[in-house]
């Protein structure tokens, strides 16, 4: 009877360890991929590509472990080493990246070259490519040391048992399976809103402990246990300084990355979003968005882009009472629509946190930030406005609700993220067009962003193409330079009558709204392309939903111009 409680003892404190391991060890994996993500610019690739990376590893991990005589002493170094690298992997692959970004102007003040030379050479493209993979090797490293876990702690219960367990491998798995979907949970629910190295740092300690757990009940089994223990007090004080220190760490690491300084960075449920602020002499500072790595605006001159985005629609539209806009959480096109007085307007986007902190609700303090002032006074507190009705959530399931409830919209203005993960894809489909239609007066317009037609020209044209696939009879495309972004694309269609240009060229000189960005001339001039442009426009092929055509499209274009800082 003794003997066999020991033996439920025995597993009880396994299934503990295990579970526990199962929970970070899936963290690990989501920590990377996201974190990689964010500074290699391409969300989806280094996500996908990460993960899968860690489950190959997992597995080479998993073969290497017979070669370990003793699991006991394995099982209970590796825990210390997982830890370690663990909570470092981030600030590890950040002063990688750092230092490559600034190796340049490195080499220049070394020779001391000109400020406006650029240091170039194999050796620097090889050195770029090179910290593009480094991610990966980090990941690589991390899930082959996850992968030794599951074997050494399956030979550790059958040399506790003293025989060969039947049903050993299925109550390993199954309890690795269990623990890593309560993982799973636990970075939903709470370390996508912690700061990164703050998930690392909680994660490694959770390691830490079941380590020490396992140190503590098998210290007989385990060689040089005294060693072990103070190898786990070395990791522990590293973990309390990244708890405490890491995230200073890293914004400034990312002040190298974004060229300017990280003045707020804050992860949500969807994204990671960054504000950059670039002081200027005897100028205003300027702020720049950046979400997931890729630059949304800058203060600089997103008056250019708002302007090109809004203008047409609102001009050419017979009404401006009722506006719909998609997305702009930043409220800089919702600023725009409310110099034309509008009665109400509707914006719906994702992204609650970020409505929040550009509605300046998002802290505590009463007293926000000189950045955050900034930025308010640049949306002009547009999302405030007693006629704004700001919605929170997925545009392709809210839109289905303003049908329901039989709305219309004299102009719908739709300010997107370009189309840069599958999720977004839908969003640029002819099914949701063809519900915006339902949702448009009919004799109103529609304006959609739609990505840059130069660096991606089979994109910009497949939107053009799916808008005109889902029922706008009149759908037109025009163009502007915006410096941060170089030259970008918008579409404009209408339902009936005559098309947005011709509606441009009727209307006086004199616009009814002023704007510092444009003119009638400088509008009608937006819409000639060169002569050839459109020539391959029957090859391009519309967006169905589910098709991924157009994140294709867009992937392709920018994954050649795509570097660590930016696309």
């Amino acid at each position: 009877m003794i003997k066999f409680s020991n033996k439920l003892l025995h597993d009880l404190s396994l299934i503990l360890i295990m579970g526990v391991l199962a929970g970070c060890g899936l963290i690990y994996e989501y920590l990377l991929s996201h974190y990689a993500g964010r500074i290699l610019g391409s969300v989806e690739t280094a996500i996908y590509g990460m993960i899968g990376i860690m489950i190959v590893a997992m597995g080479v991990g998993s073969f290497s472990a017979k070669y370990f005589k003793s699991p006991f002493t394995a099982f209970a170094y590796l825990e210390v080493l997982v830890a370690a690298v663990g909570a470092g992997s981030v600030l590890v692959i950040a002063s990688v990246v750092g230092a490559v970004v600034l190796l340049p102007q490195a080499i220049a003040d070394a020779y001391s070259l000109p400020f406006d030379m650029g240091v170039s050479g194999a050796f620097i493209t090889l050195s770029e490519n090179l910290v593009e993979i480094f991610p990966y090797v980090v990941g690589f490293i991390l899930g082959f040391l996850l992968g030794l876990e599951i074997p050494l702690i399956a030979r550790v219960r059958e040399l506790l048992h003293k025989e060969h367990l039947q049903h050993n491998t299925g109550m390993i798995y199954g309890v690795d399976y269990i623990g890593a979907g309560i993982g799973a949970a636990i970075w939903v629910l709470f370390m996508l809103r912690v700061d990164i190295t703050m998930a690392a740092s909680l994660t490694a300690s959770a390691n830490l402990l079941a380590g020490l757990f396992f140190l503590f009940r098998y210290w007989s089994f385990i060689a040089a246990p005294v060693l072990l223990l103070f190898a786990h007090l070395l990791v522990s004080v590293m973990v309390v300084l990244l708890f405490a220190l890491g995230e200073d760490m890293l914004t400034d690491m990312s002040n190298v990355l974004y060229k300017d300084n990280v003045v707020h960075s804050e992860s949500t449920n969807y994204q990671h979003f960054s504000i950059t602020e670039r002081s200027m002499k005897n100028q205003a500072p300027i702020y720049s968005l950046y979400i997931n790595g890729r630059l949304q605006f800058s203060s600089s001159d997103e008056g250019i882009y708002h302007s090109m985005l809004v203008y047409p629609a609102m001009l050419t539209s017979a009404r401006h009472d009722n506006i719909l806009i998609i997305g702009g959480g930043d409220g800089l096109a919702l600023r725009d629509v409310l110099h034309w007085q509008p009665k109400k307007v509707t914006l719906v986007d994702l992204d609650n946190q970020l409505l929040q902190f550009f509605k300046g609700s998002s802290g505590d303090s009463k007293v926000l930030p000189d950045f955050q002032q900034a930025l308010l006074a640049l949306n002009e507190g547009a999302l405030s406005k007693p006629n704004v009705n700001v919605i929170s959530g997925d545009a392709f399931i809210e839109i289905d609700r303003l049908l329901d409830e039989g709305h219309i919209y004299d102009v719908i203005i739709v300010d997107l993220p370009d189309p840069s993960h599958p999720d977004l894809n839908k969003l640029y489909s002819d099914h949701f067009y063809s519900r915006l239609g339902f949702l448009l007066a009919g004799d109103g317009v529609m304006t959609v962003q739609s990505t840059s037609p130069y660096h991606a020209k089979k994109a910009f044209l497949s939107i053009g193409k799916t808008i005109r696939s889902a029922g706008f009879t009149s759908v037109e495309q025009y163009h502007q330079n915006v410096p941060s972004f170089g030259e970008w694309g918008w579409t404009i269609a209408t339902k009936m009558g005559r098309s947005p240009s011709a509606r441009l060229k009727a209307l006086p000189s004199r616009l009814p709204v002023a704007d510092e960005w444009v003119t009638k001339g400088l509008m009608l001039a937006a819409f000639e392309f060169s002569a050839d442009f459109f020539s391959g426009l029957s090859d391009i092929e519309v967006n169905k939903l589910g098709s991924h055509r157009l994140y294709r499209y867009h992937h392709e274009a920018w994954s050649v111009r795509e570097g660590v800082i930016e696309k």
